[in-house]
């Protein structure tokens, strides 16, 4: 592949997918796109990238965009954001609607499904506090291929063993196999859907609580940009957004502002209001 074809490739991936692939990561196109290469029976990188020029071949373009599409997760990933929604999250929202009785939550970078299965099985957990309660899941993801495996609801010896207490395991999963298959109660709590966060997510409506962690860290500031507006508006008023570890709204956008009290959390700014009319005497 030459030093064309390879900006080309970028390129296009960001404008796909909003992936910013740096020189330093090129090594990521030459292993994750040589199995696209064997799959499609193509010659090798240079004419992969000739093929995408053309642009005739959809079934390539998702596979390409699958590809490089990273999806580690596990359950209870990293941990603090899911005491975050036990302890914080969930408790102000059940005084906040308790009129209604309504919630929603958005998980904007599902991959195969470990988010928003945790925050389910606390949801499951806590459900003598929320009698007669709605709630709705939305988990989202680029890859159709991960929202395949996340919608089965089976993972592997390894994936259970990777933050999920044992007691949750024993009580929402069942042994199949090699594998562990997901309880079907709590699997019909989520709804998954394919979603690119480059593009507009306006259908989805809003939310009041949003995680999308560990998925800006693949774009450049202006994408980042526009895609922490974009999510800004699809929160309630009082909504709230948890970010990973490594992300941040700070230098990007007003209209989100961290949390004083919690780190990786976000609320609408008031900055980001429009500012109340003000009447001038005329004489």
């Amino acid at each position: 592949m030459t030093e064309l074809e390879f900006e080309f490739l970028r390129g296009w991936l960001k404008t796909r997918s909003g992936l910013a692939l740096t020189a330093e990561k090129r090594y990521l196109v030459d292993s994750r796109l040589g199995t696209v290469c064997r799959r499609f029976k193509l010659a090798g990188l240079s004419e992969l990238a000739a093929a995408l020029k053309l642009g005739r071949d959809p079934a390539l373009e998702g596979a390409v965009v699958e590809a490089m599409t990273t999806n580690e997760t596990f359950f209870f990933r990293d941990r603090a954001p899911f005491d975050l929604f036990k302890d914080v999250l969930l408790p102000k929202m059940l005084a906040a609607r308790a009129s209604t009785r309504r919630l929603r939550i958005w998980c904007a970078a599902a991959s195969s499904g470990q988010e928003p299965y945790s925050i389910a099985m606390l949801l499951d957990e806590a459900k003598s506090r929320m009698p007669g309660w709605t709630v709705e899941i939305v988990a989202t993801d680029i890859s159709t291929e991960i929202l395949d495996r996340a919608k089965a609801g089976l993972y592997s010896q390894f994936e259970v063993q990777r933050g999920l207490p044992i007691n949750l395991l024993l009580k929402y999963f069942t042994q199949e196999g090699d594998g562990w298959r997901l309880s079907p109660a709590i699997r019909s709590m989520v709804s998954f859907r394919p979603l690119n966060l480059i593009r507009d997510f306006g259908g989805l409506g809003t939310f009041d609580i949003v995680y999308c962690r560990n998925v800006l860290i693949y774009f450049d500031g202006p994408t980042k940009t526009d895609v922490l507006r974009r999510l800004s508006a699809s929160l309630s008023p009082d909504g709230m957004m948890v970010l990973g570890a490594a992300e941040t709204v700070i230098g990007l956008t007003d209209a989100l502002s961290p949390h004083p009290d919690h780190r990786g959390l976000y609320v609408p700014s008031r900055a980001a209001a429009p500012a109340p009319l003000r009447l001038v005497a005329t004489r």
